[in-house]
């Protein structure tokens, strides 16, 4: 079992940068701005022959309140509990501060194992700074230069003795292997080893104050995320893996996203790339409605974006526990969505509310039923008996009075469910028809909601050497064949 590490430090004192150099991706977002990093980020880190679980925390304030820096605060100082190793790191050309002595008394408490490190530490203008890192009374300072990859090997040389004696402890804890088969002789057969299912990716996505981190703190049972009623609060894509009612989930919450125009901040353009990519990399996409303020423009170009993107999609309207007149207030919000999202027609749509947990269940059905659809398939046989049937109720058009034909139809792919009908003039086939027969696929199969994808090809499409000469060799052949042996 691998030990967790915890970055923690002042704010802008590079723990992302490095936290990125560890885990050897651009994970967490890095800026000059400080105070980047609002929530716990995790991440499988490799040093080395070591591997090992690092948490990139907010910097730490020295506010104490219920103020964002303090509740900032308050997470952090829980990644601390829940770390095996903390990693102190201050900045080498700034010296120690104040607030660094703070800390350091702080983790001297919480901490059974805190290593310092003096980040920024290239070049000569670091010297003094890591000389009174030994003033804090945590030994000697590693000194790091997490942009440029130093001292990455004296930060193995420490953590190892560590990682080794967190193994043997491992060790001593674990339980004996029970789960044995016993055949009829009475010998144990080989123990079963269980197999780990691949997590259901779940984007939760929507406008800013949509109460998104909120939710996922209630799917979660406990306060992972930072919430507030300030909007914008969290700025990275953060995912979380989680066993949700029986289900192995990854679930990302992502920022608030707003319109293109509004989005003038460098950071802010940084949080939305973010969580555009956890889109792409999602199966299923929440999109999170404030139910006082449900179907925005913004709400519907994030919907649209889902759609575009070929993920499941499920509206999700938050804070009904305001709502008075429910009943009416949800036929309502049907008849919207069907009005302005006809591209997403029978997604589900599902209330809950994330301060007090209801819904929860019919949202965690919903997206299993979504992702059932997205990945359904359809055999040859029926699809085609299925277009023989759209094609007696309506009959494609004929352009210049040759009527198109369409021959066959199968299916591509699946995530989302792609089609391919062969015809005789795809190019010629108006935008309803296509409509017509998607609408007919989401109707006879039972695909609500999910995005579909058909394709129209023509015969010359299927054979790439249609039109082809014969090679000369097998010419040359079939001539060479034609004459005696010997000659």
């Amino acid at each position: 079992m691998s030990f967790t590490l915890a970055i923690v430090g002042r704010p802008n004192v590079g723990k992302s940068t490095l936290f990125n150099r560890l885990v050897g991706k651009r994970l967490a977002l890095v800026d000059d701005q400080p105070g980047v990093t609002r929530d716990l980020r995790e991440g499988q880190a490799r040093l080395g022959d070591l591997n090992f679980t690092v948490i990139d925390t907010a910097g730490l304030e020295e506010a104490t309140d219920e103020s964002l820096q303090g509740r900032m605060r308050a997470l952090t100082e829980r990644a601390v509990g829940l770390a095996d190793v903390c990693l102190f790191v201050i900045d080498a050309r700034a010296g120690v501060l104040p607030a660094d002595e703070v800390f350091a008394e702080i983790l001297r408490r919480k901490s059974a194992h805190v290593i310092l490190a003096a980040n920024k530490a290239e070049g000569n203008a670091a010297e003094a700074g890591v000389l009174e890192g030994y003033a804090l009374g945590l030994g000697e300072p590693i000194r790091l230069s997490a942009e440029h990859g130093e001292g990455m090997a004296e930060l193995h040389a420490v953590l190892m003795p560590l990682a080794d004696a967190h193994a043997a402890r491992s060790i001593e804890e674990q339980a004996p292997v029970t789960d044995v088969d016993v055949d009829e002789q009475g010998e144990s057969a080989a123990p079963h080893t269980p197999t780990q299912a691949r997590p259901l990716q779940v984007a939760v996505v929507g406008r800013p104050n949509a109460g998104k981190s909120t939710l996922i703190n209630a799917i979660v049972g406990e306060d992972r995320l930072l919430t507030g009623p300030e909007a914008g609060i969290t700025r990275d894509a953060i995912s979380l893996t989680l066993d949700w009612q029986g289900t192995p989930t990854r679930i990302f919450d992502t920022a608030g996203m707003r319109k293109k125009a509004k989005v003038q901040d460098k950071l802010e353009k940084l949080s939305v790339s973010d969580g555009l990519r956890a889109v792409k990399f999602a199966e299923v996409v929440v999109v999170l409605l404030d139910g006082q303020i449900p179907f925005e423009s913004q709400d519907l170009r994030i919907a649209d974006l889902a759609e575009r993107e070929g993920r499941a999609v499920v509206i999700a309207v938050n804070k009904w526990d305001l709502e008075t007149d429910r009943q009416a207030k949800l036929k309502e919000l049907k008849e919207e969505f069907a009005r302005l999202l006809p591209q997403l027609r029978g997604a589900p749509l599902v209330t809950v509310s994330a301060t007090t947990g209801r819904g929860l269940d019919r949202l965690h059905d919903a997206v299993l039923r979504a992702h059932e659809v997205w990945n359904r398939r359809i055999s040859t046989a029926r699809l085609n008996r299925w277009l023989a049937g759209m094609l007696e109720l309506h009959p494609p058009p004929a352009p210049a009075g040759r009527r198109i034909k369409l021959r066959y139809a199968t299916q591509v792919k699946t995530r989302p469910p792609g089609f391919v009908v062969m015809c005789s003039a795809p190019d010629k086939l108006p935008d309803s028809y296509r409509r017509y027969l998607v609408n007919g696929l989401r109707e006879d199969f039972d695909m609500p909601g999910t995005p579909i994808r058909l394709t129209f090809r023509g015969q010359g499409d299927k054979n790439p050497y249609k039109g082809r000469t014969k090679s000369t060799p097998s010419r040359l052949r079939k001539h060479l064949g034609k004459k005696p042996l010997g000659d």
